[in-house]
């Protein structure tokens, strides 16, 4: 029964395996029937052919002959597409010049066909097709649609650089069309179109209809016609670019003109920015006013004969100041940078560019030495006096002369396909001499100082826009955005002389951080490891990307100073520092800085600068106006400054001195604020002010004798130098003059080349907030001048960044750069107008003030410690002196030595400890004695 029962079991245990196994299994077994699906299928498919040959047609004999005509068409059609394209490539590399001929060619052209048509009635299909179209859409006035035609031809013949005026003279000619149209159709009773094109021809014609048919439905004829003439004199004005504040002046103009007017000078407005244009009307104005009313009117008044003098004498226009140099209106140096900009063809439609204008602005200059102006000149700053007229026979500034240059790059790259980029570099600014108080000042003590003359500067040659350089980068570019499929293209570019930034514009959705991921691959593209991206321009929606030029550019000291906006301004603390990305000059007002630390390595261009400063500075100022302080401890780096009468100290080259001399500087400022606290003023331009103005009364019984302070400039060529000699006193020294110097007209420019954290401290750098950084060695020195990265990636040779003072980026510009046989010039010139007056005080009067005894020797603080100990506690022991400022025997038997010589302690008596002679209340009287303080 046991065996019997597991058989059983094993039965049912095998037919539950058997069962479990069946149905794990089924699925397999069911997976053969699966793949006879497409057995089937592939035999239909075999057989699918058979029945596609089957049903294929039989080629027909036309097909042929169609395909054959088809085929020579196309080849036609192909052919002269490629003659067309071959005329559309020499086209688009036709001079920009000649295309402007055609097209003033081609309306002189419509201007005779329509004149034939009009005035002529010309027979033939032209001739009723012209009168059909000009008669019917301009009715009455079409006899002057070919004058109208002719004077554009006329104005794209002589003025074919102006293509900015064409949209506004399109506009007004439209308005004014338009406007006296529709008074003509109103004034011949407004006949509409179902009374026949005749009525249409003799009114206003279709062009009329359609501006007064609105007009006269909504409103009426009474309303219509004030409409239409307030359109008729918005054309007229948009025109003559006239605003209509400007109508009076421009009526008393053409009053003079007509000779209905007598030209006046101080018309307000008249002849002001028109340069060279101006003055030529201004003498042909007088003139015909003179031919006008007779002999009588030259001779009979002195004064009018000197008023039309000054008339034509009349050069430089009248200009505020307080606007920039790029927000005038232009004058000739101005139209003359367009028309380089047009004829390059980088502004203007961003076209190619093709012939260039060179050496524009070379020459165009007016001198100060020997020539004499009616502008008034200050005998003090701040006070200004009428000059002496100069002679009717003046010499005119010379012309500008206009060189085009073929560049054979332009060709290039229309050849190539190239999408032109469009050139953002600033026109060249306006040159400019320095306003008359250059000429000659009144000293104190009667010495007449003359200013040395710009002449004595080089001039600079024009700065290039685009070369053939640019071009290229910009295409590699383009193809590192494209291998890297980014969307951004290069939209534009602003060449400076050093380096040209390249304005990139992102698609939508795109990173900034994908551009700046690419600086080692656009690096490699460019051929050029001196890549610094800017993300974003400041002010702009556009990524920067500064890359060196192979072709790169001297900015001249003299170029800078003969600006118009350093003319205009005659603060004598306004020095050149270069030229940026932009193409913009970059000056600053040491005065407003008010201290400026400049750094770099060796060969960077750091001494450049400095020398640009302080050259600066002699061109401009009087030794009354700014005195200097110069360090030197290199001693090669100043000496060609030496006797200057701007020093107000021989150069220091000695760093002990050098510290003793801002010792001074401090006590100097302590004593102009002593002035500005007891007279009631704040800073020392005012004071000064006061002082000319006569309003500062010293108090009876006073022999002090008031004058006006001068800045005073500090220039420390080598900060390093002085730290490692004295570093606390130079320290405290500096920090103490650039935290309150400022409202006392005292002014630090610190320059080194190792500009570590233990040469420019924390507290250093907190007081001087302007910084310029040239190429620095390392990025911490970057980070200690600039507080951020940037000045480790510089090129050097006056490449540099400036951050003034409140800024949050800096700028990066190409230090101006002034040549040694120039600083001599400069130089000889001031030691030839006045012998240097030094201060006896600056380097002395430190050492004059201690007189410690030779016995004494470094003990001195270890003496004054044994003193006040021995004093107070009134007992003289040895011991003591050893146990309490822990000195050997020897040393503290020679301070007691010391003691007993002044009279501070007694006699030894042996073991006994020393009688102490001197009292607790004379303790500090003697202490200044030891110190060197007082006389005993």
């Amino acid at each position: 029964m046991a065996s019997s029962t597991s058989g059983k079991g094993s039965q049912s245990t095998a037919g539950t395996a058997k069962g479990r196994t069946g149905r794990t299994t089924a699925p397999a077994k069911k997976a053969a029937p699966a793949r006879k699906p497409p057995a089937k299928k592939a035999a239909a498919a075999k057989r699918a052919p058979a029945k596609k040959a089957a049903a294929k047609p039989a080629p027909s004999p036309t097909g042929g002959v169609v395909r054959l005509v088809r085929a020579v068409w196309l080849g036609c059609a192909h052919a002269v597409g490629a003659v067309f394209r071959g005329i559309g490539q020499g086209a688009k590399n036709l001079d920009p010049a000649h295309r402007k001929d055609g097209i003033a060619l081609l309306l002189l052209a419509l201007a005779l066909i329509v004149a034939a048509g009009t005035w002529s009635n010309l027979s033939g299909p032209v001739g009723d097709l012209v009168t059909m179209l000009v008669t019917g859409a301009f009715g009455r006035l079409d006899l002057l649609v070919p004058i109208l035609l002719g004077v554009m031809a006329v104005r794209f013949i002589r003025h074919p650089e102006q293509t900015d005026a064409n949209g506004r003279i399109g506009i007004g000619l439209s308005a004014l069309v338009i406007g006296v149209l529709g008074l003509v159709h109103i004034a011949c009773g407004a006949p509409g179109r179902d009374e026949g094109t005749t009525a249409m021809q003799n009114a206003g014609g279709l062009v009329g209809w359609g501006a007064s048919k609105p007009l006269i439905f909504t409103m009426g004829a009474p309303l219509a016609v004030p409409m239409l003439v307030l359109l008729t004199i918005f054309g007229l004005l948009v025109v003559t670019a006239t605003p209509v504040n400007a109508i009076p002046q421009r009526l008393r103009r053409l009053g003079i003109r007509l000779g209905i007017i007598a030209p006046n000078e101080y018309d307000e407005g008249y002849g002001e920015t028109e340069g060279g244009a101006a003055d030529r009307r201004d003498r042909h104005d007088a003139e015909q006013w003179r031919a006008r009313t007779g002999p009588s009117a030259g001779s009979g008044d002195p004064a009018d004969a000197a008023e039309e003098e000054a008339l034509a004498r009349r050069r430089r226009p009248r200009r505020s100041s307080a606007r920039p140099a790029m927000d005038r209106e232009m004058d000739a140096v101005d139209v003359a940078a367009a028309a380089a900009a047009a004829l390059d063809g980088v502004v203007y439609g961003g076209l190619p560019p093709s012939p260039l204008v060179a050496d524009l602005t070379h020459g165009i200059t007016v001198g100060r030495e020997g020539a004499e102006t009616t502008a008034p000149v200050p005998t003090a700053r701040g006070e200004r006096t009428a000059a002496p007229a100069a002679p009717a026979t003046a010499p005119a500034p010379p012309a500008v002369p206009e060189t085009p240059a073929e560049q054979p790059h332009a060709t290039t790259a229309a050849a190539s396909g190239t999408l032109s980029v469009p050139d953002l570099t600033k026109a060249p600014p306006q040159t400019q001499a320095l306003p008359p108080r250059a000429e000659q000042l009144q000293l104190r003590g009667d010495i007449t100082y003359a200013l040395p003359s710009l002449d004595l500067l080089e001039k600079g040659g024009p700065g290039k826009t685009r070369s053939a350089a640019n071009d290229a980068v910009v295409a590699s570019l383009r193809n590192v955005f494209t291998e890297f499929k980014v969307d951004a293209d290069v939209t534009g570019f602003t060449r400076g002389p050093t380096v040209t930034r390249y304005e990139v514009t992102l698609g939508a959705a795109v990173k900034v951080e994908r551009i700046t991921a690419l600086t080692k691959n656009i690096a490699y593209a460019v051929a050029s490891p001196d890549v610094r991206i800017i993300s974003p321009i400041p002010g702009k929606s556009a990524v920067g990307i500064e890359i060196p030029n192979t072709d790169r550019e001297m900015v001249n000291l003299g170029d800078v100073l003969r600006l118009a906006d350093a003319a205009e301004d005659d603060h004598p603390m306004l020095v050149a520092l270069g030229k940026d990305v932009e193409g913009g000059y970059v000056m600053a007002n040491l005065a407003k800085m008010p201290h400026v630390l400049v750094a770099g390595a060796t060969g960077s261009g750091k001494s450049s600068c400095i020398n640009c400063l302080i050259t600066s500075v002699m061109v401009r100022a009087t030794p009354d106006d700014v005195r200097m302080v110069l360090v030197d401890p290199k001693r090669v780096e100043l000496t060609a400054y030496e006797g200057i009468p701007h020093l107000i100290t021989p150069i220091i080259t000695n760093p002990k001195r050098a510290a003793e001399a801002l010792q001074w500087v401090v006590r100097e400022m302590d004593l102009r604020y002593d002035d500005l606290a007891a007279f009631g003023y704040r800073h020392i331009d005012d004071f000064n002010q006061a002082i000319r103005d006569g309003k500062i009364k010293l108090p009876p019984g006073s022999e002090r004798e008031l004058s006006p302070y001068p800045y005073l400039l500090v220039i420390v060529d080598e900060l390093a130098d002085l730290m490692m000699v004295a570093p606390r006193d130079v320290e405290d020294s500096i920090v103490r003059i650039t935290q309150l110097a400022r409202a006392a007209g005292i002014h630090l420019v610190l320059a080194t080349q190792r500009p570590s954290v233990d040469v420019v401290t924390g507290l250093i750098k907190a007081n001087v907030p302007s910084r310029l950084a040239f190429a620095t060695s390392s990025l911490a020195d970057s980070r200690v001048i600039l507080d951020q990265p940037g000045a480790e990636k510089l090129i050097g040779k006056g490449d540099g960044l400036f951050l003034p003072m409140g800024a949050n980026k800096p700028v990066r510009l190409q230090g101006a750069f002034v040549t040694e046989d120039e600083i001599a010039g400069i130089v000889q010139h001031c030691k030839d107008q006045m012998a240097p007056v030094f201060r006896d005080d600056v380097t002395v009067g430190q050492k004059q003030k201690k007189e410690i005894d030779e016995d004494i020797g470094d003990d001195l603080d270890l003496l004054c410690q044994a003193a006040e100990l021995v004093v107070t506690t009134q007992f003289g022991s040895t011991s003591m002196l050893q146990r309490k400022l822990r000195v050997g025997f020897a040393k503290a038997g020679r301070l007691m030595d010391l003691m007993e010589s002044r009279g501070i302690v007694g006699p030894s008596e042996g073991s006994k400890a020393r009688d102490v002679l001197l009292k607790a209340d004379e303790l500090d009287d003697q202490l200044a004695v030891i110190r060197g303080e007082a006389h005993p």
